[in-house]
């Protein structure tokens, strides 16, 4: 595997980091205690899990607390390593899931008081961590209204959600979102967790029976969701709107774009609110992160696709630390001409998150 050499250069803007708590009493204290008895925490993990390990071994920190945990480890592991100049912190909160939509709120307004308090707190003096309000879209008013109460923070520079969800993206339900996320100029960041558990529907036929078919086809959700969002018109009433697609892969919308410009040129009938072609919109409203990264046993294939993909526009870089499947900067990709690096590792999010 070719290294991708980055001494020297500017620092890479890492677009999914994972910020863990300790225990669950750490999100716990930021509950009413009504919703602090029930909090057990959630996830995929009794259907989906990874049947091994779903964080690295080696991103345990010194104090033995879980992969994830500790932001000074992770400066010293992942920032200092490999020169980061912004970790974009993506927490995992799991709050779409729940029928009961209150409960939901409670956790998605806890994990934000505790990143607020703690990885973007008087701890975070140079700024390297920036974060993203998590919000429980299964209630979208009130999902807007924690946007709302953020917004104004200097080290928050997105929204985010999950990819599992009970409509598609592109649905109205979600317009109280979409507005909220244009009235304090955030992306919306889109990220797999949740898809076929709780409240939330599979986007395959079926259950998958195994994590590898789950994880492989992850991506679905993705097609989906921006499928919804480019037909239903919905970057023409938004107009402001940014939409970011996190570990999802990324090679498939090369294929999708090439479909969906093909059935608009028949149907544009149906859909008279698109005013072009869905894939004209991408470059400027749409961003995806490149983790995980298909990465083909011909890098000149591969190297085709990012072309073909419009990777120099669309495409920012993504670890996602501390992962199993972390992808390390310097041996993710093949080597890249200097242009085409400098655009996925920092460019297009310094310019799409606004970064200073």
């Amino acid at each position: 595997m070719t290294v991708q050499e980055n001494s020297g250069k500017p620092g890479i803007i890492d677009c999914d980091v994972h910020p863990i708590p300790k225990s669950l009493d750490q999100i716990r204290q930021y509950m009413p205690k009504f919703w602090r008895d029930r909090f057990r925490g959630g996830g995929r993990g009794l259907f989906y899990g990874n049947p091994f390990h779903g964080m690295r071994q080696d991103a345990i920190p010194p104090d033995g607390g879980p992969a994830g945990s500790d932001p000074n480890f992770v400066r010293k592991q992942l920032i200092e390593e490999y020169n980061i100049k912004k970790a974009i912190l993506i927490p995992r909160e799991n709050s779409c899931q729940f029928p009961d939509l209150d409960f939901g709120n409670a956790i998605a307004s806890a994990y934000n008081e505790w990143i607020a308090d703690t990885w973007i707190g008087p701890d975070n003096p140079d700024g390297v961590f920036k974060s993203s309000i998590v919000i429980n879209h299964s209630d979208p008013i009130a999902a807007a209204k924690e946007i709302d109460r953020w917004a104004g923070h200097k080290h928050i520079v997105q929204v985010t959600t999950d990819s599992g969800a009970r409509f598609l993206m592109g649905h109205r339900n979600f317009h109280p979102i979409f507005e909220a996320c244009c009235r304090h100029n955030l992306p919306l960041a889109i990220h797999p967790g949740l898809d076929g558990i709780g409240i939330n529907i599979l986007p395959s036929p079926g259950n998958p029976s195994h994590y590898i078919e789950w994880h492989t086809c992850m991506s679905l959700s993705f097609m989906a969701h921006l499928v919804s969002l480019l037909t239903e018109g919905t970057f023409e009433r938004y107009p402001d709107l940014r939409i970011v697609l996190v570990e999802g892969s990324s090679t498939w919308i090369v294929p999708l774009m090439w479909r969906l410009d093909m059935e608009y040129k028949a149907l544009r009938y149906e859909i008279p609110w698109v005013k072009k072609r869905p894939s004209e919109y991408l470059r400027d409203h749409v961003r995806l992160t490149t983790q995980p990264l298909e990465r083909p046993d011909n890098d000149e294939d591969f190297l085709h696709m990012l072309r073909m993909m419009d990777a120099e526009h669309l495409l920012m870089f993504s670890s996602d630390y501390p992962h199993w499947d972390f992808d390390n900067p310097k041996a993710a990709f093949p080597k890249l001409p200097e242009k085409l690096y400098n655009r996925i590792f920092f460019e297009n999010a310094e310019q799409f998150y606004r970064l200073d």
